[in-house]
């Protein structure tokens, strides 16, 4: 399955589900603007994706009091059907349709997966309240929207792992985006969109195909730019503390070099193949 067969299949249940997903992002806009999307693929090609996920050791491990869970952006070292998953999301027909629902202008796909790619997280496995860091890997365009794709079947809203929103600040409660089965959750990201992703408390893995939209323009005024950040949950009031220290001192570094102190490593690397 190409990807431009999988993008023909993206574009036909948007194009169904365009006004109800346009009403969600039109009702949370004034926080976090989000809509989902089930049902997003047929049920087989799902499960084709969700078979071709490689084993999590065979991924990068990201552990550490910000986040736990495994990674993988050089997609040319796993099955096909990954890479041509998360470049269907690219298509330009997609990103019109998303343009359509969500009203935001000059949306561009990162080619090169800054941050994108695939993920999956395991039993204990968390990422705690952050905002994305709000630039492109060059730091010339705007991080403007998250587009998740989940692809683990059968997996029960009591797992966790799901997409949490935080539209008031971490110190108010959170809105919950469950990561079911064949669902595509798409988020605004910019000064205020604090997000999570709840600790998994099943021995299953919970997989995600991602990809972030860019523009030119930023999303709101208060826009600045910044590091990827993180906070603790209310009840990590120790953490939050450290966190917050940790995502200053990062930040005063990326004011003195630009693109940071070493390359981010989390991009795909075509020339590898």
């Amino acid at each position: 399955m190409t990807r431009t067969k999988i993008a023909d299949l993206i574009v036909e249940r948007l194009t169904e589900a365009q006004a109800d997903a346009a009403a969600q992002f039109q009702a949370s806009s004034t926080a976090i603007g989000h809509f989902v999307v089930d049902e997003l693929l047929p049920e087989a090609l799902a499960l084709q994706i969700h078979e071709a996920f490689p084993d999590n050791r065979d991924m990068t491990l990201k552990k550490s009091i910000r986040e736990y869970k495994h990674i993988a952006a050089q997609m040319d070292q796993y099955n096909p059907i990954l890479e041509e998953a998360i470049y269907a999301f690219q298509d330009p027909r997609v990103v019109a349709l998303v343009h359509e629902i969500t009203g935001i202008t000059g949306l561009e796909p990162d080619e090169n997966l800054y941050a994108g790619g695939i993920s999956a997280m395991a039993q204990g496995n968390f990422l705690n309240p952050h905002l994305d860091n709000s630039h492109d890997k060059d730091r010339n365009k705007w991080r403007v929207l998250n587009l998740l794709f989940y692809v683990t079947p059968d997996w029960k809203d009591q797992y966790g792992g799901h997409l949490e929103l935080w539209p008031e600040g971490v110190k108010k409660p959170q809105i919950t985006l469950h990561s079911r089965f064949n669902r595509l959750a798409v988020m605004a990201t910019h000064q205020k969109s604090w997000h999570s992703v709840s600790p998994v408390a099943h021995q299953g893995t919970r997989q995600c195909v991602s990809n972030y939209y860019f523009s030119d323009t930023a999303l709101t005024p208060e826009d600045r730019f910044h590091v990827t950040s993180f906070r603790g949950r209310p009840d990590q009031k120790l953490r939050d503390l450290v966190l917050q220290l940790d995502a200053k001192a990062r930040m005063a570094l990326r004011k003195v070099f630009k693109k940071g102190v070493r390359e981010n490593p989390h991009v795909y690397k075509k020339d590898q193949s």
